[in-house]
Parts: structure tokens; sequence; C-alpha cells
């Protein structure tokens, strides 16, 4: 079965939509572009697929009625905007939904609801829960009180991520162009690409910037089609029926073959930026990367930064090169005491509570192989 046929046939599908294909230029709910979408939604889900739908556009319908023209530059006004905007667009989806007798529930994710691990089972029973009971529920990354991650990449990477959360067989991304091209679709001589089967594809392409009110460009879809795991279709909202149909429209990004990386491991190799570095001898780095081993105190030759234990931390060998990122269990500052020394030693110098990884391998993601080359 080709890829397009497990779109068509798929049991559960992702859909993203980004700010431009649901809000207006001057910063209002487009209201005929979502309720298009829904209906096109709706209808695939009275054909029996499970839908779960991610949507962008908390910031931008915030706009207009907090009288901005323009997305703002500080996250204060970007917060404020969001707190506005969602609950408006939530409202919107709640009623264009309704006209199809269906419930909607509103699940708002950050990144940490991802990496910890308590959130990341509470999410996913969540939205288990949600499909279980019959309920489409709409996914936005919780602008309000993000940070960094408010400006992660348009839910781009939030949907591939989701998409995995669900178990979802396919991912659909609605963008403000009908497909990836070469270059600017505006500019003469951009050749569009209907397939792309590996990085040999997309040599040479050119990925544009972020638009006016939303903040993610070509690279993040790109990067999310990467990660998914499962056949990404992108294409416009327009196409949105046809692309859920299987039908030969937009970019189609065929999954590489290999078993899915977990959610967690997948979002903390994409989504977190590390707090610190830590520095590993060549015995540690064989370890964690050729073993996939906990870090141990003992392979730990040095420490920078100032973080926190549970902060994301990159892990470097000796020649300074990021091998992996993980969740760390010290803060930096605890850490030169224990470089070198075996955990026994330090549980019984130091106490039973230091008797415990740097990092543990279920926190830690390995971001080369052997050879230096990349690996998620």
């Amino acid at each position: 079965m080709s890829e397009r046929e497990a779109i068509e046939k798929a049991r559960r599908i992702v859909v993203k939509a980004g700010s431009s294909s649901l809000t207006t230029p001057e910063g209002t709910i487009h209201a005929g572009r979502i309720d298009a979408l829904v209906d096109v939604l709706a209808a695939r889900r009275a054909a029996g697929t499970e839908i779960v739908f991610v949507s962008s556009g908390a910031i931008a319908a915030g706009l207009g009625p907090l009288g901005l023209t323009r997305r703002p530059p500080d996250l204060a006004t970007q917060q404020a905007a969001a707190s506005v905007g969602q609950g408006l667009l939530f409202a919107r989806y709640t009623t264009s939904f309704a006209r199809h007798g269906a419930t909607v529930g509103q699940v708002l994710l950050t990144a940490d609801d991802m990496m910890r691990r308590s959130h990341h089972r509470n999410a996913q029973r969540t939205l288990a829960q949600l499909l279980a009971l019959g309920v489409l529920p709409i996914v936005n990354e919780n602008d309000t009180v993000a940070t960094d991650e408010i400006r992660f990449g348009d839910n781009d990477r939030l949907a591939a991520l989701v998409a995995h959360l669900t178990r979802a067989d396919a991912l659909v991304l609605l963008s403000d162009v009908d497909a990836l091209y070469t270059g600017d679709p505006r500019r003469p001589g951009a050749r569009r690409i209907d397939d792309v089967r590996g990085p040999s594809d997309l040599a040479g392409i050119e990925l544009g910037a972020s638009g006016r009110v939303g903040t993610g460009g070509m690279v993040t879809k790109v990067e999310a089609a990467r990660i998914a795991g499962i056949p990404v279709v992108l294409t416009n909202a327009a196409s949105a029926a046809h692309a859920l149909a299987g039908d030969a429209v937009g970019t189609l990004f065929h999954p590489a073959d290999g078993r899915r990386p977990s959610t967690r491991h997948l979002w903390l190799a994409h989504a977190t930026t590390g707090q610190g570095r830590v520095t590993l001898d060549a015995g540690a780095v064989d370890a964690v990367v050729g073993h996939r081993k906990s870090l141990l105190p003992a392979g730990v030759t040095g420490v920078d930064g100032d973080f926190a234990a549970g902060d994301p931390v990159d892990l470097c060998d000796g020649d300074g090169r990021v091998v992996a990122r993980g969740l760390v269990n010290y803060d930096a500052s605890e850490i030169p005491e224990l470089m070198g020394r075996s955990t026994r030693w330090l549980a019984r110098e130091l106490g039973p509570e230091y008797e415990r990884e740097i990092i543990h391998r279920d926190d830690l993601v390995v971001l080369t192989d052997r050879r230096g080359e990349g690996n998620l």
C-alpha cells in the first residue's frame, strides 16, 4: 500500500493549520476559512476516521481585539494576545463543529508536558480518553505561559509530536502555500516538489522565513515531517479535503524506515535547548553514544553553565562536539564535586541521595553516532 493510500485508509490523522489559514491579516478570526476547514474535518470524521486538530492562531487572533497591527516583539504582549485570542479561537471552533454535531475539547501543551514523565503520561491519557469518548481534540501550545517555546515553530513540531502521542497514522500540515518548492514560489524558476523520500530530495532548497502573524517557515514543516515517522502531506487549507482523501496534492514526505523514537526523546532532541554543557571522557562517550547507557559521575570531566536539576543539558566529547542531550539530575553547582567519582563512593561519602546517575538513559537522547553523523 502506498503512502497516499495509507492516508486514505488512516484510522487516526493529525491535522495542523497555521495562523495564516485561520486569521485575517488584521488580526481577527477568519470565520469563513475556519468553517470551511471544519466542514472538511467533520466529513472525514463522519466517515470513521479519528481527527486530532492542532491549531495555531491564538496570538494572531488576539491582535485585532488588542488594537495591534502586527505580532508584538516582546514576550509579555505575545502572552497577553494569546490569552485574548485563545478563548475567541476555541469559541469559534466549538460553534463551527457543533453544526456537525461534534463535541470538541481544548488541550493546551507546553514543552514540559512532553519532557516530564508525569506530564507526558497525563497528556497522552487525556488525548486517548477524549478520542475514546468521541470528542475531537483541538491542541495548541499554551502560549499564555510559554517562554522560549512560544517561538518554537508555529506548532509544526508540536503537531509531529502529537502524532506520536496519539499514535496517529498520518499527519497533514496546512500552510499558506500548496506544496514545498525549491525556492519562493512567487519567483520564476521555483520548482514544486511532489515527494520527499530522504535528505537528497531537499538538497539546494531555500526554506522560507516566518510569516507576518505566524512563527514558522518551511524549515519547521520539513523538520516536523522528518521527526513524525509517518506519512506527512504539506499543502494549503484549500486542498485539505484532497489531502485527507489521499489525492496527489501538496508534497508527500515519505516516512523513513525504522522504529519510531519515543515522543519524549523526539521532543528532547528537537524542541529543547541545552541550558549548559557537560563534558565527557572517551569512555563515557562510548557508553552513552555506542551503548545507550546512563551518564555516571565517573565519566564527567567538566561542566559549564548555570542549570538546575531537571533542565536539559548538552553532553559533549573532549573536542566540544555535542553528542547527546539529557535531563540532568543535579544542579550545575553540584557536579564539580561529583566528577570522576563512582556512585558507590559518592553514596558512602556524601549520602545515599548521591547514588544516582548524572543523567538516566531514559532521560537522554543521542544526537550523533560514533562516526559523528546525526542520529535523530
